[in-house]
């Protein structure tokens, strides 16, 4: 996921209003990204690359393919995906997308990756193989999306858009956008899918939107249930690979927990740095590391005791995205303020 902190200190305005004030936000975001967070400094914990991986202007989300070999990059600021082949950790290609790319992700035969492009109101197709644009799937006017996630069997695509409220979902084969977008929250920001495919949890960033978490039945298209009340400000969403258990960054500085199984918050808030931003669990599901966009580390969570373990990892600035290779091993974090990447080792943590 990306950082978008600077939406939240104002309330969403109803109508074209308010999805001219996501608009505005974002350009906000992007030109003062440089300037208002720090300059990269070098973290004193084990990293596989020994310097950061140099990319585009203001990365922000970032996905890796199946077999780990290669990560796809969204360039915020500079209109591009830059991919980074992770046996040598070094840039392999960029590849021109829509106005300001946000969310990234990479459909499970690992064919092809779907980006979000926030300004232009569209999701381009990358074809993994040649690396370029395949296809452009444009959304209705104003929709502004943000996040991406594909089923697991790869045929459909669901997109948040942060400026018109709702979720649209892309039929893959075919790149079509699928009836009308679904209606859920204010400012819907985060999505991800459960493992068997059958529900989609979206969270919804407005302020003091009344449905913090929508969950999605996939097989009706409809939002299914009660929303799942969660502190002030979530924000990223991830869910464990067994599905019973949702994790959802909470801005004001916490972590919550779902339970699949009744839709309800299981236990207290798990406390964590400043401004929780992304979140990812390891694929054997006893490990949840979240970004901050407020602190310089990286919080790791116990999913056996629900508690975060020991000292946050420093990682030398505020970080946005993250994706943890399947091994469980390596974390890949993207870096806004300073157009990099950095590359930590997650065994001295585990």
């Amino acid at each position: 996921m990306s950082s978008l902190d600077s939406h939240r200190r104002y309330s969403v305005l109803p109508g074209r209003a308010g999805r001219c004030a996501v608009r505005f936000l974002l350009a906000v975001l992007l030109a003062l990204g440089g300037v208002l967070l720090p300059p990269w400094t070098a973290a004193p914990t084990a990293v596989a690359a020994p310097r950061p991986i140099h990319v585009g202007s203001g990365p922000v989300g970032i996905a890796l393919t199946p077999d780990g070999h290669h990560a796809y990059v969204t360039n915020s600021g500079s209109f591009s995906v830059s991919v980074i082949d992770t046996r040598t950790n070094k840039v392999v290609g960029r590849i021109r997308t829509g106005h300001t790319p946000f969310g990234v992700a990479v459909t499970p035969d690992g064919r092809r990756a779907y980006v979000t492009n926030a300004l232009s109101d569209s999701v381009s197709v990358i074809d993994t193989t040649a690396n370029e644009v395949v296809d452009d799937v444009f959304l209705k006017a104003d929709s502004s999306p943000i996040d991406v996630a594909i089923t697991p069997d790869g045929r459909r695509a669901y997109v948040t858009n942060a400026g018109s409220d709702s979720v649209s979902v892309i039929d893959t084969t075919d790149n079509k956008v699928i009836g009308s977008p679904l209606r859920v929250g204010s400012t819907p920001i985060g999505v991800a899918i459960t493992p068997d495919g059958r529900r989609a949890y979206v969270t919804n960033g407005g302020f003091g939107s009344p449905v913090p978490v929508s969950v999605i039945d996939t097989s009706t298209g409809k939002v299914a249930g009660l929303p799942v009340r969660i502190g002030s400000f979530p924000y990223a969403v991830a869910v464990t690979p067994d599905g019973q258990r949702v994790y959802v960054t909470d801005q004001s500085g916490t972590v919550a927990v779902i339970d699949t199984r009744t839709d309800t918050v299981a236990g207290d808030p798990i406390p964590v740095a400043f401004k929780p931003n992304d979140v990812a669990v390891t694929r054997d599901g006893h490990r949840v590391y979240v970004t901050h966009s407020g602190a310089e580390s990286v919080s790791v969570i116990d999913t056996s005791t629900g508690k975060a373990t020991g000292t946050p990892i420093p990682v030398g600035g505020t970080s946005d995205g993250i994706a943890v290779t399947a091994d469980g091993r390596r974390a890949y974090l993207t870096h806004s303020c300073c157009g990099a990447v950095s590359v930590i080792d997650l065994e001295p943590s585990r």
